[in-house]
């Protein structure tokens, strides 16, 4: 599928789906009844919040993953909320993400390691520049290791979707076989097209954040679940095209 259709139908997808939307809505009240506890001063609301952002965290990764599967396979229906199955997902989500991360975390302890403890040095010798070298030397390591691995963990999530296979998608070598058959151009395409389309959404959606209280509570709970529904039924239908 080419990308002026995946991004057309990722930006009607949430509107086809007007009744089930209420669904991402709801999931997305619970994170919340934190803020709206702290501002009533009410401690009990504040524990009820904690909960539900459990809650939120268990059910929520695994539904959008179901997001990223309706796109992979170019349908336009907004799954149906099955809590045992959207926990059951969340969870492979986490290990996913935790398998992916331990390369940049290995990464991080490393180049703290070595770096960190001669950019010190420097420091206490006064030699700012040099610290300044050293540090940015370091950050620019790490930032690089996280993106790459941040990438593949997106096709990752997109594979176990597809696949509905925690095994398969912790293969890097297919992930990259993936990749490779979307084609790295069209990936860029894709990912600047959807940066500007997030961006036009978030500066029209702007003004609502202007209505005092209400206007955060519609931004988190309306504006920012249709966005996320957007961004992962695009990957869905980009990944489709593995096939």
């Amino acid at each position: 599928m080419d990308l002026s259709n995946i991004i057309f139908n990722s930006l009607k997808y949430p509107f086809r789906n007007i009744v089930k939307l209420p669904i991402i809505f709801i999931l997305f009240f619970l994170i919340t009844i934190i803020p709206i506890g702290k501002l009533l001063n009410n401690d009990y609301i504040v524990i009820i919040g904690v909960i539900a952002f459990f809650v939120f965290i268990l059910i929520v990764p695994g539904y959008f993953l179901n997001i990223v599967k309706v796109g992979s396979r170019q349908s336009a229906m907004f799954p149906s909320l099955n809590l045992v199955n959207s926990i059951f997902d969340s969870i492979r989500v986490l290990l996913l993400r935790i398998v992916y991360m331990i390369v940049p975390a290995a990464m991080f302890f490393i180049v703290l390691s070595t770096l960190g403890s001669s950019s010190f040095a420097l420091l206490y010798d006064f030699k700012i520049l040099d610290f300044l070298a050293n540090f940015g030397l370091s950050l620019v390591i790490i930032l690089i290791t996280y993106l790459i691995f941040e990438f593949l963990l997106f096709f990752a999530k997109a594979r176990l979707a597809y696949l509905n296979s925690l095994s398969e998608a912790l293969k890097i070598n297919k992930v990259v076989a993936d990749i490779r058959t979307i084609g790295i151009f069209n990936i860029i395409k894709w990912l600047i097209a959807m940066v500007i389309l997030m961006v036009v959404i978030s500066v029209v959606s702007s003004y609502v954040l202007t209505i005092p209280y209400v206007g955060v509570l519609i931004d988190i709970c309306v504006i920012v679940p249709i966005m996320e529904s957007i961004a992962n039924y695009s990957l869905g239908m980009l990944y489709s095209n593995i096939s």
